[in-house]
């Protein structure tokens, strides 16, 4: 089988025609237009640097930071830029105050580099973190609810799960969550970096203490542009990773807080610049705007998961419900593969690439005794690649070992 071409939507992007490309849930994908606005952004800042940083550069932050919250109905007050969701994760854990006998709820779905910043917050004191186990299939909202609060005690002090689960792409209810667990008193940190442009996100309704997120996932912002939320009476808790000139600034504690966030060393901050780029053009590409855009890869991500557990005789598959804009399946174990992470992969996916040009996630999850096959349904996606992937699959041999 030759290889297929993209949806008509990917003459926009720059993505290799020697690539079938199905993973944008690690890295994401930056359009021409979007990378052509950072060009742009980038000279203007080398024929000045002092101009941009100190004359022009705070403006145009502001202008970004209020395109963002606006986009995610937050309050632009507490919108700090990050370099990605894991840099907002660890500045909310390495700020709190956590003591011996606390405890912080986290699923075994966790992006890895996120729970490790748990990990590392309580090995530094004392707390402890207790890993609530969350089964794959899932079967419901509800079981995620109920197995949530019943990990729960009077010695939790935070809570961090996803909008969608990064190693099995779960849209997780993360509206009930943060309101069921914060009318306990336990404060709610969100891992949303698979949230802005996969998911519906309504910052002020939800009321999540922290938020971390990023834009170059689903946004299609160049890479680098994360962003951490945080709510009003909690924002005196919490300090940026670097500790700069804000710091000690003779200036009132919102200003400080401002100043701290926004300067703490000469970045590149052309990727946080691009974001009111990304959301107008990637948003103006089909004429329901982000709503369709979501709901259209959705689709796709449902039906890029049927056709390949129909081809490879799989049954296991959460509910729709509980899906976004990627899927994932459980394939058959290789009794040789070690762990690895959603990033390494395992041997299976280097051949994908390697022999087929194929870009998707597999990986051993020994903790579940699993391996997975995630893909993703991005914009420039067509049906046929995904009916590609489950021929090369089928072609290596991988289906379902069922006794039938």
């Amino acid at each position: 089988m030759t290889r297929p071409p993209r949806s008509p939507y990917g003459a926009y992007w720059q993505l290799s025609p020697d690539v079938t490309f199905l993973n944008n849930g690690s890295f994401g994908a930056c359009p021409t237009v979007v990378l052509e606005e950072q060009s742009r952004l980038r000279a203007i800042l080398e024929l000045d640097p002092m101009a941009f940083f100190l004359e022009l550069g705070p403006g145009l932050l502001k202008e970004a930071r209020e395109a963002l919250s606006i986009f995610l109905n937050a309050d632009p007050e507490g919108m700090t830029f990050q370099t990605n969701a894991s840099a907002g994760v660890n500045t909310v854990v390495r700020s709190l105050p956590f003591r011996e006998g606390d405890e912080i709820l986290v699923l075994d779905h966790a992006y890895q580099a996120c729970r490790n910043a748990i990990e590392y917050a309580c090995k530094r004191s004392g707390a402890r973190a207790v890993v609530v186990r969350l089964p794959f299939p899932t079967e419901s909202e509800d079981q995620v609810v109920e197995l949530m609060l019943g990990a729960a005690t009077d010695r939790t002090r935070l809570a961090m799960f996803d909008t969608v689960t990064s190693p099995t792409g779960i849209r997780l209810p993360f509206e009930r969550l943060t309101h069921e667990l914060q009318g306990c008193g336990i404060d709610v940190l969100v891992d949303g970096a698979h949230g802005a442009g996969i998911v519906p996100i309504d910052l002020k309704s939800l009321g999540a203490a922290y938020f971390a997120g990023q834009c170059h996932k689903w946004l299609c912002t160049p890479k680098g542009s994360g962003f951490l939320h945080i709510r009003e009476d909690r924002r005196q808790l919490i300090e940026p990773l670097t500790i700069s000139h804000g710091y000690s600034a003779p200036v009132p504690q919102t200003e400080r807080f401002r100043l701290e966030f926004d300067w703490q060393g000469t970045l590149d901050t052309t990727p946080w610049l691009c974001i009111p780029k990304a959301i107008d053009f990637v948003g103006g590409l089909l004429p329901g705007g982000w709503d369709e855009i979501m709901g259209r890869n959705r689709a796709l991500a449902l039906r890029a998961r049927d056709i390949l557990a129909d081809a490879l005789e799989l049954d296991a598959r959460v509910p729709p419900s509980m899906l976004a804009a990627m899927a994932t399946l459980q394939i058959p174990e290789d009794p040789s593969a070690t762990f690895t992470t959603a990033l390494a992969g395992d041997a299976l996916m280097k051949t994908l690439y390697s022999e087929y040009g194929i870009r998707a996630v597999v990986f051993a999850w020994p903790q579940h005794r699993s391996r997975y096959l995630r893909v993703s349904a991005a914009l420039y996606n067509s049906e046929d690649e995904y009916r590609y992937l489950a021929d090369m699959l089928r072609k290596l041999g991988i289906r379902s070992n069922r006794v039938r």
